[in-house]
C-alpha cells in the first residue's frame, strides 16, 4: 500500500485547497469533515475520499472495512503524520479526514419535511450571518432542539467552512438546510404553508409571556446589527429575550438556542 510522504503531492495541495477555498468548494462541490468523531457519523455513501495518517491507520483501521472502506478502495488514501498535520486545520490531528460530497436541499425539501412531521414545526432563518462558530453551533442546536429546518442568507458564511463543519460535531449530516439568495421571499414560501413568524428584536414582546403557535418560524438576524428592516417586517411578532444586568443582547448563536428550545419545550 502507497503511503503519500510528501506535501508536494497534488492530492495533499487539493485538501488544502478544499480547507483554505470556499470557492474551490463549491466548484468541486464537496467540503472537508476531520476527525474521528464525525467520521465515525459521515453517512459513507457521499464519500469521495478518505485520508489516514499511519498512526491513525493503526489505531482506527480496523473501523475502515465497517465503513466499506478496504484496502483496495481508491478512495482510501494512507499519508504520513507529517503530511497529515499539514492538511489539518485542527491544533491536535487525529489522523483521519474525509472528502464528502454537498448536500443540495431546495425549500421544497424542507417543505415536504414539514408536511411529514405530526408534532409541529420550527425554522431558524438566518440573516446574514458571519461568524463560524456561531452558524455551526446554531446546526447544532437545530437537531437537538427538533428544528425542521434552517434557511441561509446567502451572505451568510459558507456552511462548509471546516470551523463551521467541526462546530456542528455530525448534525450537519442530519439537519436539512438551505442557502438563500431572499430571505424574504423564503419567509413568504413558509407563510404560505401556515407557519407562523417571529423575529428576533430588542424592541418585541417577551418571549415568555405568551404561547408559541405549533408551527412557527425565527428570523434571527446579523451578530453586529441584528436583523434588517425588510425581514423584521415579515415577522407576524416580533420576539425579546429577557436579560437582567446591564446586557444589551445576546450573540446570534446564543439567541437561536433560547427561541429554538422554547418553541421544543412548548410543543413537547
Amino acid at each position: 500500500m502507497e503511503i503519500i510522504t510528501a506535501n508536494s503531492n497534488p492530492k495533499i495541495k487539493n485538501i488544502n485547497k478544499l480547507n483554505k477555498n470556499a470557492s474551490f468548494r463549491k466548484e468541486e462541490q464537496v467540503f472537508i469533515v476531520e476527525g474521528i468523531r464525525m467520521f465515525r457519523e459521515l453517512p459513507f455513501d457521499r464519500v469521495k475520499q478518505v485520508f489516514v495518517s499511519e498512526t491513525a491507520y493503526q489505531r482506527y483501521g480496523t473501523e475502515l472495512p465497517e465503513k466499506g472502506i478496504t484496502e483496495q478502495d481508491r478512495r482510501l488514501v494512507v499519508v504520513s503524520d507529517s503530511v497529515f498535520r499539514s492538511m489539518s486545520q485542527t491544533k491536535t490531528p487525529q489522523g483521519l479526514l474525509a472528502v464528502v460530497e454537498r448536500y443540495h436541499y431546495t425549500m421544497e425539501d424542507l417543505i415536504s419535511v414539514m408536511d411529514k412531521r405530526e408534532n409541529g414545526n420550527t425554522f431558524l432563518v438566518l440573516e446574514s450571518i458571519q461568524d463560524p462558530g456561531n452558524l455551526g453551533t446554531i446546526v447544532r442546536t437545530a437537531e437537538a432542539a427538533d428544528v425542521t429546518g434552517i434557511i441561509i442568507g446567502g451572505d451568510s458564511c459558507d456552511i462548509y467552512n471546516p470551523k463551521v463543519v467541526r462546530s456542528t460535531m455530525g448534525t450537519i449530516f442530519r439537519v436539512p438546510f438551505v442557502y438563500v439568495d431572499d430571505p424574504a421571499k423564503a419567509v413568504d414560501r413558509l407563510k404560505e404553508h401556515g407557519i407562523v413568524v417571529y423575529g428576533a428584536h430588542l424592541d418585541g414582546c417577551d418571549l415568555y409571556a405568551g404561547k408559541l403557535k405549533r408551527n412557527n418560524a425565527f428570523l434571527i438576524g446579523n451578530e453586529g446589527n441584528g436583523l434588517t428592516d425588510e425581514l423584521s417586517s415579515k415577522a407576524d411578532c416580533l420576539l425579546r429575550i429577557p436579560m437582567a444586568g446591564q446586557v444589551e443582547s445576546l450573540n446570534a448563536a446564543i439567541s437561536a438556542t433560547l427561541l429554538a428550545y422554547e418553541a421544543y419545550r412548548q410543543r413537547r
